[in-house]
């Protein structure tokens, strides 16, 4: 096929042209569709972050701080793992992985509703009608983006939609989102080459006439979004949304559901170089019924995908540049209520994290004996993102100037988890 333009670009030099800034990058690159082939030069002290968000407030003290033999203890019991924390007895494959990996039991936070504690835990900062917050994916790709200058794709990609967007810092940092097996809706359009030249060239007309003319940062972000548009209709580095191309052995470990797909389609993504991916596994506001759910559906997909993923991160030597979240908005009450389900809690819960220099192995805080209160060193949002920033590299110390012209920190002023780094 002769994609060469009536002056002798190529569409993909001409692409690159209309994208701005990243030409040279994008003449450069020369990937050809093998994206294990460039592996070892994109992870090169290339950091990376994987959030495994679990929608809907999981009862952590049935998964990660199980109390057996209080009332308020439940029916599992807790098993051993390869580090010193003792976890559920229906997540078997993940206590495997558990050295890689730490249980921080002392969350307590004080947002129960699932939007306002969806919005802290994404952010670090409570609902204000006055602000829009970025989400951490949000910050994480910004802070990260320049150390791979030759990633197309975008840095900050959602499996299955994304808590919180990108605030503040603008449409530019939106996650991008997929579905767990990474279509991309309305990308492939049906136009010729030439017709596709003619009219992004009559687009980008418009969008720089207009943006000189108005010189607000909607303009101008809205001509960064094309820009990355145009980027990503013509790059080979798609391929690595296509999970399908995975053996069906490789599929099957972590699992056909859609939580599954998505976390294979993580690793991948990593190996790309995307800095920051959320995947969501909803499905855990469980008011009814909740220890027969959480044994015959939700820890088995849990455990299938969390354990594959950690396991092939560290396998492939990722882990080490990668750290792992698994989070949801709050815990569930220690008190089993009349539907034999849990409510809202945000008192006291638990997160887990690893990878990246954070140290896996460890439970880090206590709980008291029927899991009603912390007894420790209470944890927080901002003290949980501001170890994940210590083991991404990134200075806490950064601060964003808000549209109001409010300075915000990172991490919004959070405490380091002493215990979890070096």
């Amino acid at each position: 096929m002769d994609l060469s333009t009536p002056n002798g670009m190529t569409r993909r030099h001409f692409m690159s042209h209309l994208a701005g800034s990243s030409a040279a990058a994008s003449a450069a690159w020369t990937l050809g569709g093998n994206i294990a082939a460039q592996a070892d030069e994109m992870r090169r002290n290339r950091k990376s972050a994987i959030l495994l968000w679990m929608g809907g407030g999981p009862a952590t003290i049935d998964i990660w701080d199980l109390k057996p033999g209080a009332p308020t203890g439940g029916p599992f019991r807790p098993i051993s793992t390869t580090g010193n924390a003792q976890i559920c007895e229906h997540m078997p494959m993940v206590a495997q992985q558990m050295k890689h990996l730490s249980v921080v039991r002392s969350m307590s936070t004080r947002e129960a509703d699932h939007s306002r504690g969806s919005y802290y835990m994404h952010t670090g900062y409570v609902p204000n009608p006055n602000i829009e917050h970025p989400s951490y994916g949000s910050v994480i790709a910004h802070e990260l983006i320049e150390q791979r200058p030759e990633l197309e794709i975008p840095p900050f990609v959602s499996v299955g939609g994304a808590g919180a967007g990108p605030g503040f810092l603008g449409m530019a940092w939106s996650p991008f989102s997929v579905t767990s097996n990474g279509r991309v809706r309305n990308l492939k359009m049906n136009l010729d080459d030439q017709r596709l030249l003619q009219r992004m060239a009559a687009l980008n007309m418009i969008e720089t006439g207009f943006a000189k003319r108005t010189r607000d940062t909607p303009a101008a972000e809205h001509a960064k979004v094309l820009g990355k548009t145009l980027d990503l209709m013509t790059s080979e580095q798609m391929e690595a949304f296509r999970v399908e191309k995975e053996p069906d052995e490789v599929k099957e470990r972590y699992g056909t559901d859609n939580f599954g797909q998505g976390c294979l389609l993580a690793r991948r993504l990593v190996e790309a170089g995307v800095p920051f991916i959320e995947v969501d596994l909803g499905g855990w506001d469980m008011h009814n019924n909740i220890h027969a759910t959480l044994k015959d559906t939700k820890l088995p997909n849990l455990d299938r995908a969390m354990s594959a993923l950690v396991e092939d991160l560290a396998q492939r030597e990722l882990l080490q540049d990668t750290v792992v979240m698994w989070m949801g908005e709050f815990g569930r009450t220690p008190r089993i209520n009349a539907n034999a389900g849990r409510d809202h809690f945000a008192r006291a819960w638990s997160c887990v994290v690893g990878g990246a220099g954070i140290k896996g192995g460890l439970a880090v805080g206590e709980t008291n004996s029927d899991g009603t209160a912390v007894e420790t060193e209470p944890f927080s949002s901002e003290d949980l993102m501001t170890t994940v920033c210590k083991g991404l590299g990134i200075s806490t110390e950064t601060t964003f100037t808000s549209n109001n012209g409010r300075p915000m920190k990172i991490a919004g002023g959070g405490k380091l988890i002493r215990e979890l780094v070096a």
